[in-house]
This record gives C-alpha cells, structure tokens and sequence, in this order.
C-alpha cells in the first residue's frame, strides 16, 4: 500500500540537512547515509550519495529519473552468484 498523500514523503532530517547545507555552499561532495528509505526530492538532482547496502557505502548519482524513488532501490544488499549449472 502506498503512502498516504496528505503524509508527505519521507526523507531522514539529517539526510535532508546534509543536502540542504550543500546547495547552500555550491560544494560538491559525496553524503553518506543509512537511511534507505528515504525519498529522492527534486534537492537531491546532480548530488551524489553514498547508500549503505549492509556491508558497504554504494554511491549513487542522482539524476532526474530517479525522484520519487527511494535511495535503497539503487543500493543493492544481494549479490547473484547465478543459478547451479547441470551437474551430469
């Protein structure tokens, strides 16, 4: 179920702070952050944040696609090894 309109997005207000400290300097840096759940806003376009996945910082670069996503869904946490050939 999707989230309630009138609720708003959700972005971590660290995550949001971080981003907003940037614009405000011009300086183009990479943020790290925890927070996966977080929603993509229009202030995160040409920014680059570092995603952790549960085991390392998986930078994403975020383009104009991507708002109204959340940042987990570009930080992968499962690696395929791929499927068991045929053992004959």
């Amino acid at each position: 179920m999707a989230r309630s309109l009138k609720k708003g997005p959700f972005v971590h207000y660290k995550l949001q702070k971080k981003v907003d400290e940037l614009n405000e300097s011009g300086k183009s840096s990479v943020i790290k952050t925890w927070s996966r759940a977080s929603m993509i806003t229009p202030d995160f376009v040409g920014k680059t944040i570092a995603v952790h996945n549960g085991r390392q910082f998986v930078p994403v670069y975020v383009t104009e696609n991507m708002v109204g996503h959340k940042l987990g869904e570009f930080s992968p946490t499962r690696t395929f090894r791929g499927h068991s050939g045929n053992k004959k």
